[in-house]
Order: C-alpha cells, then structure tokens, then sequence
C-alpha cells in the first residue's frame, strides 16, 4: 500500500493514533490497577473474562495485528501466544491462574508493547495499510474497555474510576414517533474489506456500502423507558404466553429451568419476572447498578433486558422492533447524492453533550436528555446509552469480504441479533452510526436497550 499523500495528513494521522493510543492505554490500565489483588479472581460467568487476561490479550492483539503483520517481529513471549489467544484457549481456562504472569509481569508486558507501538507510529513511515492496522488494534482494545466495564456490573463490583451518575434536568418531554419518509437511503460505510481507507475506518460488517428502499415508517424518538417497562411487569407480561414468541417462551422456560435448580420453588413460567439486576424488595422495585442497589430512575432507559424480552414488550404495547435498515436511517438520513453523516447530528466526534458514552454517566440519565445529540429526524439517544435490539439477524451485507481478523464477524453470522448504537459503555472513538454489534437473543449482560417502530406505516 502506498504512502499518505501530505505530510499535514501525516501529522494528523499520527497525532489522532498517539492520543487514542494514549487514552486507551491510561483507561484500561485505571480499569484493572484500580481492582485490589483479590478481585482480580472475578466469578466465572460466560460473559466476562478475568481482567489481567483481558489486558495481557490487548498486548498480543498489537503483536499479531502491528508487529507481526506489518514488520515480521516474533513475540515477546512465544510461550505465551497460545495462552493470550482466544482462539486457542478455552474460556474457562482462563480463569486459572497457575498458567498466567501475575498483575506486575502482566503490566509490564502490557507497556512494553504499548512503549512499542507508540514509538513505532512516531518514526515508521504511516502507510495506509500501517494507519489501518494501527485503527484495528486500537478498536479492538476498545472493545474490551467496554467488557471490561460490564465485568464490574456482572459480579457486583464498584463502579470504575471516572464514573459519574450525573443526571443533568430533563428538559422537555421528547416522546411519541418520528415519521420516516419513504425513499431510497444509504446504508454501510464505502469500499469493500481490505481497502484501507484514510478517513472513514469501518470493520467488515459495515461494507460495502449499498441503497436500500424503504417504505414510510414511524420509529419513537426516545429509548424505551423503566416507566414504560414496569407498567408491562405489573400488567403480568412476563406470565402472558401469548405476548412471547416461541423462541421467548423457550427462554422463559430454560431461565425458570435454572431457578428451580437453584433451589426456587415458583412454577414454571414465573421466572424471571423482571430484567436481569432488578429486585422487588419492601414493596418497591429496585435495581443493582454495580455494587449498590437503587430505586430504579422512572424516566432512564430500561437496560439489561434480551430479545425475548424486548420483543415480549412490543407485543404487549402494539409495537414492534425496527429493522437494523430502519433504525440506520432513523439514526443517520443518509441518501445517495447528499454528504455522508457518521453520526446522527453530523460528523463532529462526540463528547459528553452528544451522548452517554466513555463509562461516564451509565444510562442513568432520562431518555430525553442529550438533545444536541438528536438525528436528523428528533430520534434522540442514538448514539450510546444501550446498545438497541432490532429485528434484524446478523448476516453479512452483499459483496461482503472478510476481513485482517477472520473472526470479527463470521463467528456470529446467522444465530445473532443485530444492536446497534453503541452503549454507555462504549469508547467515543470507536462507535459509528454504521457500526453493527451482534449479540444471542438472551444476552442481557450486556448494556442493551430498545426502542420501537409503529405498526402497520
């Protein structure tokens, strides 16, 4: 691949990698030293990875993706490759801590490699294949900021540093629907996999870029909210088969399943019968954020709930899900022939007025605020807060090639749900309108969220 074209792009390249390698580094540094010896052994739980295997399979993704594709360089540790990669060692085995370096190797390990890279973006020549793989490895540490946030939330640890439950007012009501016309609208990000584009980075998934038809449809401006949620607990949704899908009513049976063998003595069917984290304790609902349990607030968004769950509701109020086309032109507008938007109020990266994003606020905030964050058609909250539930299943668009890392997407193509938006969780250097993230319909460990399409436009 040839060289950047002008030495201004150059610098500016460099620049944007330096301080997203910078901040990704300090955060996921501050998210494991913050952790005393003994939380370091988290539970086991399918959803989390213990967090010194999180930062020592960081540093290997730079030595694979950076060193070894771009310069040849062996590891740091050939020993060690196998156990750093996921692909070749079993999620439960990495709970043993017998195979792995302690919190002090494992942190050098993890700046030395970081030292590595920075010094490699500042004095190798920033080829566009260079600027890529820089981008790949970057995000992908980013992805594991954000398990590595939901990890504190799955086993009932303190918040992270920086965290901050800040709820400015609400300013006005923002409900009802938003009318989407009928037309024909851009959908992905340009070029197919294995260019390596200088301005607009994109994973696989999100290309190439297409035209979709849609018909009018009506999409609700705000996220569906713990109000909203309750009112379908105490209305019985949970013990209402007709409102559950097959696959729902599956899920409601295995869940009630794994109750009974805890020892609950409820007939099937009852349980759950809340989201996940939510409690009924002295005549009140109450929901555990991280360590501590809260009332929860009436007007944030309802987080932490499945598919089933999220679809089970939509029958339940008349609604249904958006399609992942709808809810990328709900979120974004773009229509062939006009500037391309990557987020729903432009192409000014986001900060803490646009959207709940970073670890910051944690979906706390009520599902009208952020309005400077707004899509082109008053959908708010589109970027951040919960990852949102759509129809969709995960498969890949027309003319899809895979990728530098083979598994980004094709592990997931076919038996997931597509979300999209990004969640509180998520780094503000990573998310996209474009992004897509796939989960199984009965994650709901995740930050996930819902907003809903009207019937029959």
């Amino acid at each position: 691949m040839g060289n950047m074209t002008t030495m201004d792009q150059v610098d500016q390249a460099r620049a944007e990698l330096l301080a997203q390698l910078d901040w990704t580094r300090k955060r996921t540094e501050i998210l494991v030293c913050s952790l005393p010896e003994a939380q370091l052994d988290v539970p086991w739980h399918p959803g989390v990875n213990p967090p010194l295997w999180e930062m020592g399979h960081a540093a290997f993704f730079y030595e694979v993706f950076v060193f070894n594709l771009l310069d040849g360089t062996p590891s740091y540790d050939p020993s060690m490759d196998d156990l750093w990669d996921s692909f070749h060692i079993d999620h439960r085995d990495r709970w043993n801590r017998d195979l792995f370096p302690g919190r002090a190797q494992t942190l050098e390990y993890f700046n030395t490699i970081y030292d590595r890279v920075a010094q490699r973006i500042e004095s190798d020549p920033l080829t566009d294949q260079a600027l890529y793989l820089y981008r790949y490895a970057i995000y992908h540490q980013n992805m594991h900021i954000e398990s590595l946030i939901w990890c504190r939330q799955t086993v009932g640890y303190p918040a992270p540093p920086g965290t901050d439950f800040y709820r400015p007012a609400p300013g006005e009501q923002h409900d009802g629907d938003a009318l989407i016309p009928a037309g024909e609208w851009l959908i992905g990000m340009p070029g197919e996999s294995g260019d390596y584009a200088r301005e607009d980075f994109a994973f696989d998934n999100e290309k190439p870029r297409f035209t979709v038809h849609l018909d009018q449809f009506a999409v609700s401006r705000c996220l569906v909210s713990n109000r909203q949620f309750i009112e379908f607990i105490e209305d019985g949704g949970y013990r209402r088969p007709e409102l559950w899908s097959f696959g729902g009513r599956k899920w409601l049976q295995t869940e009630s399943d794994v109750a009974l063998v805890h020892g609950s003595n409820e007939p099937l069917l009852r349980l759950p019968r809340h989201p996940l984290y939510w409690r009924w304790h002295d005549e009140h609902w109450q929901e555990r954020v991280f360590d501590g349990w809260r009332a929860p607030e009436p007007d944030a968004p309802v987080t932490h709930v499945t598919f089933w769950e999220a679809e089970a509701w939509c029958r339940w109020a008349g609604r249904r899900l958006p399609t992942e086309f709808e809810w990328e032109v709900a979120a974004l507008g773009n229509r062939p022939g006009e500037p391309f938007r990557r987020f729903p109020w432009g192409n000014v990266a986001p900060d803490d007025w646009h959207a709940d994003l970073n670890g910051r606020a944690m979906a706390r905030n009520p599902v009208c605020d952020f309005p400077e964050g707004d899509s082109p058609f008053g959908c708010r909250q589109m970027t951040g807060t919960v990852w949102e539930w759509t129809s969709s299943q995960f498969f890949p668009y027309d003319g899809f090639k895979v990728d530098m890392y083979p598994f980004m997407s094709t592990l997931q193509f076919g038996d997931h749900r597509v979300t999209r938006g990004g969640s509180c969780a998520t780094s503000s250097c990573l998310i996209r309108g474009t992004y897509r993230q796939a989960y199984l319909p009965q994650r709901s460990d995740v930050y996930t969220g819902f907003r809903t399409c009207a019937l029959g436009t």
